[in-house]
């Protein structure tokens, strides 16, 4: 039986998931910078994280966005494939739910139609989809919008094979050394690993929507997940670049097969506000 799903549904989802993910944060971050702010050595790391405890709980309440950069919305969406979508095309119910929850929220409007002539497109669309087929007659929609201190912080190397666990590690962490205060820390590292460069690049923004703290399901990479968070967190970087030990909140790894000849990795930074929102149709 084929079940189907309103274009008019999908859209109004994304609006409300638009608006809750950018005046929500996620649980498991808000325990992370709490969980933080206790074991935070610096006193001024400790301050900080505080104001962001404040920030948080403040936008919450009053209904208003955690970071003044409401991001570019990148929806995630898994679609089963016994779904039929209904009343209007896929990319257009996408576009119209972040278009409602832009101007409906009063968030800001940070798109511009094109990149070289920069000229806003005052409803914060295109947005950014990826979509996969998946068994079910579900629709799993997870919004997550992406400022571009964090976004521009993003790296990718194509390794050679025969590199070291050691060196891929080493990229990695030197990938949050240099981005520095840049990425607003304490930051969420993202780690893609396999694929092609493009793919690489996706699963390292799809390893940020892991709850914070949570390891990968195979010992190999949930040791490396630790070994990254604890380099990173001795690089003295802190809350918000000002020093202490908290510089990240979490550390995930994803990875897909790949070519014998290769190893792509890519590094995305999520910020302390590493906002994400979810519903399932």
């Amino acid at each position: 039986m084929v079940r189907e799903i309103e274009a008019s549904a999908l859209s109004g989802a994304i609006r409300a998931l638009c608006i809750q993910a950018n005046t929500v944060l996620p649980r498991d971050l808000r325990e992370a910078i709490c969980s933080a702010r206790e074991a935070e050595p610096s006193p001024v790391g400790r301050a900080i994280l505080g104001d962001l405890v404040e920030n948080y709980e403040f936008a919450e309440s009053k209904g208003l966005p955690i970071c003044q950069d409401t991001g570019m919305a990148v929806v995630f969406l898994d679609w089963g494939q016994d779904c039929h979508l209904t009343g209007g095309s896929l990319e257009d119910a996408v576009n119209s739910g972040v278009r409602q929850g832009y101007l409906d929220g009063c968030l800001r409007l940070s798109v511009v139609a094109d990149p070289l002539r920069r000229v806003n497109t005052r409803d914060n669309t295109p947005a950014i989809l990826h979509l996969r087929m998946v068994p079910g007659d579900k629709v799993d929609i997870t919004v997550a919008p992406k400022g571009f201190g964090s976004e521009n912080m993003t790296r990718l190397k194509m390794f050679n094979p025969s590199v070291t666990l050691e060196q891929v590690e080493d990229f990695i962490v030197d990938c949050v050394s240099q981005a520095g205060s840049n990425p607003c820390p304490p930051v969420v590292v993202g780690v893609g690993l396999g694929g092609t460069s493009e793919v690489a690049v996706e699963l390292a923004k799809r390893a940020l929507l892991r709850p914070a703290g949570e390891r990968h399901p195979d010992p190999f990479y949930a040791v490396m997940e630790e070994r990254i968070l604890e380099r990173v967190n001795r690089l003295g970087i802190g809350p918000q670049g000002l020093g202490g030990r908290t510089t990240a909140l979490s550390a995930a790894v994803l990875t897909q097969g790949t070519h014998i000849a290769g190893l792509p990795c890519a590094v995305n930074l999520g910020c302390h506000v590493t906002r994400h929102a979810r519903e399932v149709l």
